[in-house]
């Protein structure tokens, strides 16, 4: 299988399901207005069926699909560049493929990196490219991860958005994404997987960081959006979005623990 195409209508319900999820107004969701940027990973998303979903709850086939038996999935993390606004009550087609895959070997054993490529069209013009990277690594259980050190800068740092997470924001996530990722809402699971608690969405991180260039005007077309996902987070806390440096626009999400977990920035987009 080389590419998965998915073709449906941009429809107000999950835009408006998020709204509620972040406590927000919905954004206007009449014919021809833009979905907020980000908020695309929402739609034309993949169902699989119940049957191809492996032990974890991530599929077993399509694209991207563990390399072979007994490997666990992590997102790492990406890049979204807006073309032009993705609009509400249109169609829109969206196509998914394997753009690299490096194999490696880490202390933990074998290692596969993959990036995804993703390109949504409306009325035949390309208005979103992302590139997602996805690590792969054989699951063994390790016991409880250990926690990072605070760092006392990012923890004296004002915050710029925060969300209390909850068991029922995780679940309501998952939901809204399609995601059976059971390490997000099955915490006997998750603890299995050696984690201390349930684990904190990454695509939830970067969206916090998105809303608050959203919020500030900056993320309109022609732009980029990069973000990394460094340390894994868990159970109830309250997040917060923060400038990663004061002198700099980089952004930041810190944990209930004073730890920065992911980091985005926005640049003018390259030609892909």
């Amino acid at each position: 299988m080389d590419m998965i195409v998915r073709e449906e209508l941009i429809v107000p319900g999950p835009a408006e399901a998020l709204a509620a999820l972040f406590d927000i107004p919905a954004p206007s969701t009449e014919h021809g207005a833009p979905v907020p940027p980000l908020w695309h990973w929402l739609y034309l998303l993949d169902r699989p069926r119940q049957r191809d979903l492996g032990p974890d709850g991530h599929p077993s086939v399509g694209i991207p699909a563990p390399p072979g038996p007994g490997y666990g999935r992590m997102f790492a993390g990406g890049r979204v560049t807006q073309r032009a606004p993705l609009l509400f009550g249109e169609r829109a087609t969206r196509s998914v493929r394997v753009a690299h895959r490096a194999d490696k070997s880490g202390r933990s054993g074998p290692l596969v990196f993959m990036t995804t490529r993703v390109e949504i069209t409306q009325h035949g013009s390309l208005v979103i490219v992302e590139e997602q990277d996805i690590v792969y690594r054989k699951r063994t259980p390790t016991g409880p991860a250990a926690a990072a050190s605070p760092d006392p800068e990012v923890v004296r740092a004002s915050p710029l958005l925060e969300l209390d997470v909850d068991p029922v924001v995780l679940f309501r996530f998952s939901a809204l994404t399609f995601n059976a990722h059971r390490i997000h809402y099955d915490r006997e699971y998750a603890l299995s997987e050696g984690y201390p608690g349930l684990v904190v969405h990454g695509p939830l991180q970067a969206l916090l960081m998105g809303e608050v260039f959203r919020r500030a005007g900056e993320f309109v077309a022609g732009r980029q959006f990069s973000f990394r996902l460094i340390a894994p987070t868990f159970g109830s806390q309250r997040i917060a979005v923060i400038r990663a440096r004061e002198d700099e626009p980089t952004l930041a999400v810190r944990d209930g623990t004073g730890t920065v977990t992911a980091t985005a920035a926005l640049a003018e987009a390259v030609a892909s």
